[in-house]
């Protein structure tokens, strides 16, 4: 039975590395028989320029229908005056929410290739291969009352950080099920000691964890995670944490790879439905100039194959070609060192084309 796969290039940088992507999509379907289709739809600036919304009836009745969602990014300057409910923003929100996609994968792995780009010392970077798995619909993002109102003659902003027991237990059990496939270690990160969220957060992992006794289950504050991530990041197999400490530590996790134009993500939902995005912005200030590096992207697609779709020969022919590709020496702009040969988006693309084939 074909599988249907949503396309949503979004804005920015996004038509351009989704370009790619599909080209690699498209070589898979004519070389190795992958029985996909593929539907475009307009999210973010460019739902709003379609349909006066980040999110379009249209677009949100095609991610339904479809097994997958491949997106690009969201945003622009010239969306930043619009209201709230109209950034391109929230439609990347509500698209989460509509579909109920609460488990976010967001893996940092370092390729040997680019061990020189890290930030951080080889010997402390090398080998690293983290997965972090970050709750995507609840948390402060979603919590309600918000606002802002005047108090007291001045004006106060207001947010919510809330946790259901259900919303915990259904993403640690994403996160034990994913350590117990890796190197069954699970740190859970949260902020119990100020926190009753994060309190409620720890009780909870905790009770799930002992149904994974295989698995070797940590606990850390926030703070101390992101330290750690740029102190000893190889001490982490997987982590689990709420939305917004989610947020933040898996773009410091990013940066330890070389370029957050590396990193792939996942979003599922209870059936492995998923939506595939790289985990970088539209970068609206590159757009249009064929310099987007498209392998984080292409990486999505390796994770739809795995998570979605099952099929793990194909997601590891693409692991591969990017591999090789980088092997060969070939580096877009926030890769690029000296030695190696400068290509762009395309070429790029181009490239892990031709060592699929």
């Amino acid at each position: 039975m074909t599988s249907k796969i949503a396309v949503l290039p979004g804005d920015g940088i996004g038509p351009e590395i989704v370009r790619e992507a599909v080209k690699v999509i498209d070589a898979l379907k004519a070389n190795y028989g992958l029985d996909v289709e593929m539907e475009q739809g307009a999210i973010g600036g460019a739902g709003y320029d379609a349909a006066g919304d980040p999110l379009p009836a249209a677009t949100l009745e095609l991610a339904k229908a479809s097994d997958a969602i491949l997106l690009g990014a969201v945003g622009g300057p010239k969306y930043d005056q619009l209201e709230r409910d109209k950034r391109p923003e929230r439609g990347l929100l509500r698209i989460r929410k509509e579909l109920n996609l609460f488990a976010n994968l967001r893996p940092a792995l370092l390729y040997p290739e680019l061990a020189e780009a890290s930030t951080l010392k080889p010997e402390v970077v090398s080998g690293l291969d983290i997965m972090i798995v970050r709750e995507l619909t609840g948390d402060i993002y979603f919590g309600q009352p918000r606002g802002i109102e005047e108090r007291n003659g001045e004006r106060v902003g207001f947010n919510t950080m809330l946790y259901s027991e259900s919303e915990v237990r259904r993403v640690a059990h994403v996160a034990f099920q994913i350590a117990m496939k890796r190197g069954k270690k699970l740190c859970s990160v949260e902020k119990a000691n100020v926190l009753e969220c994060s309190e409620l957060w720890k009780e909870i992992v905790i009770e799930v964890g002992k149904k994974y006794p295989q698995v070797e289950l940590s606990h850390m504050y926030v703070d101390n995670a992101a330290m750690q991530l740029v102190r000893a990041p190889k001490q982490f197999d997987v982590i689990v944490t709420g939305n917004i400490f989610g947020d933040i530590l898996s773009d410091a996790a990013s940066m330890l790879t070389g370029s957050i134009g590396m990193l792939p993500s996942a979003s599922l939902d209870d059936n492995d439905k998923g939506m595939y995005e790289p985990i970088h912005g539209s970068a609206p200030d590159i757009a249009g100039q064929n310099l987007a590096n498209p392998l984080a992207t292409i990486l999505s697609v390796a994770m739809m194959l795995r998570y979605t779709f099952g099929d793990e020969a194909a997601a590891q022919r693409i692991d591969a070609a990017v591999r090789q590709v980088l092997a060969e020496g070939y580096r877009t702009a926030d890769i690029y060192s000296e030695g190696t040969q400068r290509v762009s988006c395309a070429e790029m693309g181009d490239a892990v084309v031709a060592a699929l084939r």
